[in-house]
């Protein structure tokens, strides 16, 4: 079973005369890498977030999304938010605590984990991307890249079954 499956997508946002996306079918398959490319303004981030549920584009659409065999409108808010892993373009848009570990732990925290998993995950993200020396540090203090790897920790101490760059 694909994990990604979309069956004839097709996106207008509320108001516009045109759709953004039309026609789009698209199989994804358990460890397939893809790359989606494209001129700006093509409809990349408007695909690519309709594939997450939370932070989907408000508008009108047509066609199937389904993750692991079910629709993203059926998706219950826990399976969207832990299973769909999402890096934003703009690292400062995704960023929603004051200290870097308060980020690791967020996700985890706002899923109702107990401490001791919440520690151990956040531990583990913190030594695999070599935030240790910045792991007490304000997100304020941060570079561009620093808050980049800090969102791609924050979305994989969540262990998600799929990882969307944008």
């Amino acid at each position: 079973m694909a994990l990604i499956e979309i069956q004839n997508l097709s996106f207008a946002y509320n108001g516009a005369k045109n759709k953004t996306l039309d026609g789009v079918s698209l199989t994804v398959e358990k460890g397939d890498f893809v790359l989606l490319c494209g001129a700006s303004g093509c409809g990349k981030t408007t695909l690519l977030r309709l594939l997450k549920p939370l932070i989907a584009p408000c508008g009108t659409s047509r066609g199937t999304v389904l993750f692991d065999g079910v629709s993203t409108e059926q998706l219950d808010m826990r399976s969207g938010v832990s299973q769909i892993g999402f890096v934003m373009q703009n690292p400062d848009a995704q960023i929603v605590t004051d200290k870097v570990w308060h980020e690791l732990a967020f996700g985890l925290e706002s899923l109702g984990y107990d401490t001791p998993t919440i520690r151990r995950r956040v531990a583990e993200m913190a030594s695999f991307f070599g935030i240790q020396e910045w792991f007490y540090k304000p997100v304020t203090e941060l570079s561009g890249g620093q808050k980049q790897l800090l969102n791609l920790a924050s979305v994989m101490v969540l262990q998600p079954k799929v990882l969307i760059f944008d």
